[in-house]
């Protein structure tokens, strides 16, 4: 939970790239944490295994998207020393009462105790501290159900935050994500999170809209990805080039 116990909105971006190096680039940079995309991108647990260990060592805090909502995956990142979720196409209180007793351990859920593993330092960690930490359940909401239902979702106990997929909400919807019809439901939605006390992620191209959502309420940021970064860079880089010389 400490990523959202600072004063700070935090600020991070996707991983997408298999690579090691990205991850140092966006740590030197100064974002508080990194969304490892399993959901939109051809990465293996094996990877997210290894970008998470990266990520944490850098003084970040490492999340993952993971592709749906299987209690095993959840188990296997978790495992894998993530310190979160964040879990796609959560449209009903059912789907996310089921996300969120994936990732607790009982009382409060179902998640199995896996000791020997990362999370639990190989078996060196005490058990009362491994099952006593609380790892961040997201849901994303992407539809107008979900948008419907985002005041009982947050109102979860094992919903520490949301975050809203503006872009396949309106997608569902027939539209942009400059919709007025969209706007107004993500800002019901920080309304919604406000009052219920917790955080509500956006995404973001580019820093402007970010600097806008945060001065708005929105709890936390993630803003481009080491793909994009890197892309927009390059094509910048040769546009300059080829200007200057006319």
């Amino acid at each position: 939970m400490t990523l959202f116990s600072g004063s700070r909105v935090p600020v991070g971006t996707w991983l997408k790239m298999a690579g090691p190096e990205p991850v140092e680039i966006v740590a030197h940079a100064g974002f508080d944490f990194v969304v490892v995309d399993l959901e939109h991108a051809p990465l293996t647990l094996e990877t997210a295994y290894r970008l998470v260990n990266s990520a944490s060592a850098l003084g970040m805090t490492p999340l993952v998207r993971v592709p749906d909502h299987t209690p095993s995956t959840l188990q296997k990142v978790l495992d894998a020393g993530a310190a979160g979720v964040l879990v796609p196409k959560v449209d009903t209180v059912a789907q996310a009462e089921a996300v969120g007793r994936a990732v607790r351990f009982p009382p409060d859920g179902d998640r199995g105790a896996g000791g020997t593993s990362r999370a639990g330092r190989w078996g060196l960690r005490p058990t009362a501290e491994y099952v006593g930490e609380r790892v961040l359940c997201v849901p994303q909401l992407e539809s107008e159900q979900a948008i419907e239902a985002a005041p009982a979702i947050l109102a979860l106990p094992a919903v520490d935050a949301v975050f809203v997929g503006a872009a396949d909400l309106s997608l569902s919807m027939g539209t942009t994500p400059d919709d007025p019809v969209v706007r107004e439901m993500i800002a019901w939605t920080l309304r919604y999170a406000a009052e219920a006390g917790k955080p509500c992620g956006l995404a973001f191209a580019a820093a402007g809209p970010a600097v806008r959502a945060i001065a708005q309420g929105c709890g936390f940021v993630v803003v481009s990805n080491d793909t994009s970064m890197l892309a927009s860079a390059a094509v910048s880089l040769v546009r300059e080039i080829r200007e200057e010389r006319g």
